[in-house]
């Protein structure tokens, strides 16, 4: 399954094609509500926004004409709360995957706001968009010689009660920086002596977090995980969810026609269940300065794509 293609006319009055997504993915590849809101939403007032293919550096145009859906991806989503509105005027639908950990005293997220401003955000965010719409992630979990699997449990288990009666559901994922050289010449650099999870551990991990779960009562679910924790109540989540879109999005006939056929997107990792969506997002453009980050080549080169960009351009940089 593709996506189709129609003929937009650019703010250059250039004649191109474009990709006319249902689904819109805001995104894996930056934080576009903590930065970039106002640019998101001027973009969709114009109808397109151009994406730059970061394996070949080509250009290309999506068009919103058909958008019915957004999956919002975010460690500081409260821009959006003014532009909820301006979705549901438009007959838009949309969910948060909210990122919300808690390593505020180990120096790994150093331009995220605080814990009980982000606690206060997910809380507010759920009273406007209504329950199961912000997903809870602490993701990924980070093992250095500060914090320990016991530690990070105590973290999980702290921001699960802040959450009580408003997260539904836990996806985290375990930090795999081995595979990312980058992420791991980053922690270096940054003197942060980090440790690699093994399968022990994640089952260890997995089983005291099941415990806890007894009482919160949350869904839990791993993002893009190779092991299989299931005989411990974990699944293995999909975070462009089909069921989830149809659930709030229920009465959109075209919408739910097109989430009874979806197949994987097979543009993402390997153990990725998400549906297919369109990105629109761009690399090494989020100033969060997380030290882990797999999308940021560094820390550095993020900010200053941030501070040099053109918020009146139609791409993100």
């Amino acid at each position: 399954m593709k996506h189709q293609t129609l003929e937009i006319i650019t703010d250059s009055n250039q004649i191109v094609p474009a990709q006319v997504p249902l689904i819109i993915s805001a995104s894996r590849a930056t934080d576009i509500p903590a930065f970039y809101t106002e640019w998101f939403f001027d973009r969709l007032a114009k109808g397109y926004s151009r994406w730059r293919n970061p394996f070949n550096g080509k250009d290309s145009y999506v068009s919103f004409a058909n958008t019915r859906f957004i999956v919002f991806w975010s460690k500081n989503p409260a821009p959006l709360l003014p532009q909820i509105n301006e979705l549901q005027k438009r007959g838009i639908g949309c969910y948060i995957q909210y990122t919300l950990n808690d390593y505020e005293q180990n120096a790994l997220e150093p331009n995220v706001p605080n814990l009980n401003f982000r606690t206060d955000t997910f809380k507010r965010l759920v009273d406007v968009l209504g329950p199961g719409a912000v997903v809870w992630r602490f993701d990924p979990l980070l093992l250095t010689e500060d914090i320990t699997e016991d530690i990070l449990l105590e973290r999980v288990d702290n921001i699960a009660r802040r959450l009580n009666g408003y997260a539904e559901k836990l996806v985290f994922s375990f930090a795999d920086i081995a595979s990312y050289k980058k992420v791991g010449r980053n922690l270096n650099q940054a003197g942060i002596h980090y440790r690699e999870w093994d399968k022990p551990a994640m089952l260890s991990f997995a089983d005291k977090l099941s415990g806890l779960n007894a009482s919160w009562g949350l869904q839990l679910a791993t993002c893009s995980e190779p092991i299989s924790l299931e005989h411990f109540g974990i699944a293995h989540n999909r975070c462009i969810d089909p069921e989830l879109i149809a659930r709030l999005a229920p009465n959109d006939a075209v919408l739910n026609n097109f989430l009874y056929h979806a197949r994987s997107d097979n543009g993402q990792r390997k153990h990725c269940g998400c549906i297919l969506s369109k990105d629109i997002g761009a690399y090494n453009t989020c100033p969060h300065g997380c030290a882990y980050c797999y999308a940021n080549t560094t820390p550095h080169s993020a900010l200053a794509n941030y501070y040099k960009r053109n918020p009146n351009n139609d791409s993100i940089i």
